[in-house]
C-alpha cells in the first residue's frame, strides 16, 4: 500500500473517529437522561448509540492499524499498546493509548453486560467521560491537521456538542434532585 494512502487514511480515520465517538457520547448522555419525543422514541437513541459505537470501533481500528503500519512514523504495535512508549510525539500518542485503554474497558464490559449486572457495567461505563476528552487532547496534540481550519471546526463542533449534552445531563440531574427534595419536604409537611 502506498505510504501516502496510509498517511491520509490514518488522518481521515482519526477525524471520523472523533466525530463518531462524539456522537456516541452525546447519544449515551441523551439515552441516560431519557430524552425522547413522538418523532424520536427512546429506543431509536439507544439503537443508534450502539450502532454508531460499533462503526466508531471500525474507524478507530483503521486509524490505529494504518498509523502502526505507516513507515513514516514507525510506531510499531508496542507504541499502540503501551502508553507513553513511542519515541514519536510520546505525550500525545501516549494519551491516545490511554484513551484507547479506557475505551477498551468500556467495550469489553459492554459485551459482558449480561454477566456483570447493570451497576458494575454502569460504573465502568463512566470511563467514557474520561476517554473522550483524553482522545480529543490526543488529536489536538498529535494530529497533523489539528491547526487546519476545517479540523478546528470539527474539534469545536464536537466539543460544543458533548459539552452541551453534559450540561443537559447536569441540569436534569439538578432538576431531579430539586423535585425529590420538594416532594420529600411536602411529604414531611403533610405527615
Amino acid at each position: 500500500m502506498n505510504d501516502t494512502v496510509l498517511w491520509y487514511t490514518t488522518r481521515g480515520a482519526g477525524a471520523v473517529s472523533l466525530i463518531l465517538f462524539s456522537a456516541v457520547v452525546v447519544l449515551g448522555i441523551l439515552a441516560s437522561v431519557r430524552v425522547q419525543s413522538a418523532a424520536w422514541p427512546r429506543f431509536l437513541t439507544t439503537g443508534l448509540h450502539r450502532n454508531l459505537a460499533l462503526l466508531a470501533v471500525v474507524f478507530l481500528g483503521l486509524h490505529i492499524v494504518t498509523a502502526v503500519v505507516d513507515p513514516f512514523v514507525s510506531l510499531g504495535f508496542g507504541a499502540a499498546a503501551i502508553p507513553f512508549s513511542s519515541p514519536y510525539r510520546r505525550l500525545w500518542l501516549g494519551l491516545g493509548v490511554v484513551a484507547l485503554d479506557l475505551f477498551l474497558a468500556i467495550v469489553i464490559t459492554s459485551l459482558m453486560r449480561p454477566l456483570l449486572g447493570h451497576r458494575a457495567w454502569r460504573a465502568v461505563h463512566w470511563l467514557a467521560y474520561m476517554s473522550w476528552p483524553v482522545a480529543v487532547i490526543h488529536g489536538l496534540g498529535t494530529g497533523s491537521d489539528s491547526r487546519q481550519m476545517w479540523m478546528l471546526a470539527i474539534d469545536v463542533a464536537c466539543m460544543a456538542t458533548v459539552v452541551g449534552a453534559v450540561a443537559l445531563r447536569l441540569t436534569q440531574r439538578q432538576g431531579d434532585m430539586l423535585s425529590a427534595s420538594t416532594s420529600h419536604t411536602a411529604g414531611a409537611v403533610d405527615g
